[in-house]
């Protein structure tokens, strides 16, 4: 089983929101999930014209 995300509480807050995902259930995703998702939720962010600053701040310090 993996161990949970390094993450603070604002961020799985945030990121749970944004993903539309329990906070269970992003806590103990994979990272190579996770970043994939952050990646759709951009790409979808970039056709909408609005850049999200989570998706960018967590993919750098991965």
């Amino acid at each position: 089983m993996s161990q949970p995300l390094q993450i603070s509480p604002e961020t799985a807050i945030k990121l749970s929101k944004q993903l539309g995902v329990p906070l269970e259930h992003l806590m103990h995703m994979p990272k190579h999930i996770l970043l994939q998702k952050l990646t759709e939720l951009a790409k979808a962010e970039a056709e909408a014209g609005t850049p999200s600053k989570s998706a960018d701040s967590e993919e750098s310090s991965s």
